[in-house]
C-alpha cells in the first residue's frame, strides 16, 4: 500500500468517527473502527485507547499487527476490548478489509429483544432480509482472544452482524461501503422499533418480494461512494481538522 493510499485510509477513516459521533452513534470513549494495510488483513489501523470519536484526526489512528503478541504489554496498548474483535476478526476475514464496531441506540435496542432479527417490512428493512448474521452467545465484555475468535466466525458469509446483549459490527470493503451498510442498517433498526412500538401486527414481505427488494440494493452498489465523498465535503467545510 502506497502512502498516498495508506494515507487516504486514514482520511477516510477518520471521517468515519466524526460522522458517527455526529449522528450520535458514539458511547463515551468507547467503540472502535479499523481498516486492514496488509493483504492477510493482520495490520490494520485503529483509534487509540479512549479517545472520543469526536476528536479523532487521520494521525492519530494507531498501527497495529495482529502477529504481536506484546501489543497488550505496551504503553501504547489499544482497549482491550478493541483488541480482542478487531485483531481476531482482521486476522481470521481477510475480506473484513475495514470494521465498524459501535452501539448505535435503535440496533442496539433491537440487538436486546429475544427476537433481533430484521423483518422485511420496507425497504430499507429488506436490504437485509438473509443478509445478516446474529449472534446471541454473549458471554460478557469482549476482552479474550477466545471470544475474538468466535465472533470472527460468528459473521460467517455475511458483512453485518447483529451482536445479542450488545450491538453491531459491520463489515466492508472499503470505508465507504462499511459506513453506508451502518448508516442503513440503523435506519432500519429504528424502523423496526417504531413500528414494533404502535403494538399493531407488521406487515412483513412475503419471502420472494423480500429477495426481490435485498436484490434491487445491488444497482444502487455506487451510492456509497458518492454519499461518503459528499459527506466528507461537508466535514472539510464544517469540522476539517479529521483530516489532519
Amino acid at each position: 500500500m502506497s502512502d498516498e493510499v495508506l494515507w487516504q485510509l486514514r482520511v477516510d477513516l477518520a471521517a468515519c468517527f466524526r460522522l458517527i459521533s455526529s449522528y450520535g452513534w458514539s458511547e463515551s470513549v468507547a467503540n472502535h473502527f479499523s481498516a486492514a494495510v496488509s493483504e492477510d488483513g493482520t495490520q490494520f489501523l485503529m483509534n487509540p485507547k479512549w479517545q472520543h470519536f469526536a476528536t479523532i484526526k487521520a494521525s492519530d489512528l494507531q498501527l497495529f499487527d495482529s502477529n504481536d503478541l506484546q501489543t497488550m504489554d505496551k504503553a501504547d496498548a489499544p482497549d482491550p476490548s478493541a483488541w480482542c474483535i478487531h485483531s481476531n476478526i482482521h486476522a481470521s476475514l481477510p475480506r473484513a478489509r475495514v470494521l465498524l464496531h459501535c452501539h448505535p441506540p435503535y440496533a442496539t435496542a433491537l440487538c436486546s429483544l429475544k427476537d433481533p432479527s430484521i423483518k422485511p417490512i420496507d425497504q430499507n428493512t429488506a436490504r437485509f432480509y438473509k443478509r445478516v448474521s446474529i449472534d446471541l452467545g454473549f458471554d460478557g465484555l469482549a476482552n479474550q482472544d477466545e471470544e475474538g475468535e468466535r465472533l470472527a466466525a460468528a459473521f460467517g458469509v455475511h458483512n453485518v452482524m447483529l451482536m445479542g446483549n450488545h450491538g453491531v459490527t459491520v463489515a466492508g470493503t472499503s470505508v465507504a461501503q462499511a459506513f453506508e451498510d451502518l448508516y442503513y442498517l440503523e435506519r432500519a433498526c429504528r424502523t423496526i422499533i417504531l413500528a414494533y412500538q404502535t403494538g399493531q401486527p407488521l406487515s412483513v414481505m412475503p419471502d420472494d418480494l423480500a429477495e426481490k427488494t435485498a436484490q434491487g440494493w445491488d444497482v444502487y452498489a455506487g451510492i456509497a461512494d458518492a454519499h461518503f465523498s459528499q459527506l466528507k465535503q461537508m466535514l472539510d467545510k464544517s469540522d476539517p481538522g479529521y483530516a489532519t
